[in-house]
């Protein structure tokens, strides 16, 4: 991986922890400068900035609110004074729905959370990155998150609410990439069953069942993604725009 994104910058939205977190260091491990988002999590997001230090790259730490076109127009032009140019544009975060106070929440406010951070947010995102992007001689590349069940569907209330707004993103993603290219490239990863704080709520039975059914007879982490990310962020996918990359261990082929 080393190399594989010398010298370019890159951002990453929703960096403090989990998914994000893994991308942000893997692309400073592959020779990337960082930008890394947070809302709340700043301690998160600082020992993130640390790591990336660790490794001999840059990094700037901003906070950012999705649901905020203000504070989203801001991060670009942020990220690119602070580490002098901008190439990479990867929008992780999203809104948790399954853990901590959302999931308390009724379902129609579920449903707005996820419309609202993950469908909005990334789609305004999207069109700031673009924007920057596009003017840019070297132009660029944007990743956007979707969910491998978006593809095939998936029993229950909360999946329901999931597939309406990654497959938001799925489609809008590939619409987009058509409006961008040749200048900017727009792909998307779709992880399946990641090992990150959901995870760490189930029992032992389900996480076994999870493990069971996958066809790579484990769960995924966080690092499997960011490995994705980082291929698709780099000049080996210079031939790929519109494409989305499932890794979900099979589950969804």
């Amino acid at each position: 991986m080393s190399g594989e994104l010398h010298d370019r910058a890159v951002i990453v939205t929703g960096a403090s922890s989990g998914i994000g977190r893994a991308i942000a260091i893997a692309a400073a491990r592959a020779g990337a400068d960082v930008a890394l988002t947070y809302r709340v999590n700043e301690q998160g997001a600082r020992e993130v900035e640390r790591a990336i230090a660790s490794l001999g790259r840059r990094a700037a730490v901003f906070r950012c609110d999705l649901a905020d076109d203000a504070s989203l127009r801001a991060i670009g032009p942020d990220a690119r004074r602070a580490l002098g140019r901008l190439d990479v544009w990867i929008n992780n975060a999203g809104a948790d729905i399954l853990t901590g106070a959302a999931a308390s929440l009724s379902t129609i406010e579920k449903l707005d959370l996820l419309l609202r951070i993950d469908l909005r947010g990334t789609m305004l995102a999207s069109w700031h990155a673009a924007e920057i992007l596009d003017a840019q001689e070297q132009g660029g590349v944007i990743i956007n998150m979707s969910w491998d069940h978006a593809l095939a569907g998936m029993a229950g209330l909360n999946p329901q609410l999931f597939a309406a707004a990654k497959g938001g993103v799925l489609a809008f993603s590939k619409a987009l990439a058509r409006s961008v290219a040749p200048r900017v490239r727009v792909n998307v990863l779709a992880p399946g069953w990641i090992d990150t704080s959901f995870a760490a709520t189930l029992t032992d039975r389900a996480r076994h069942d999870v493990a069971d059914s996958t066809p790579l007879k484990r769960w995924g982490v966080p690092d499997d993604v960011a490995g994705a990310a980082v291929f698709l962020a780099s000049p080996a996918a210079s031939f790929l725009t519109g494409q989305t990359i499932l890794v979900g261990g099979g589950v969804v082929m």
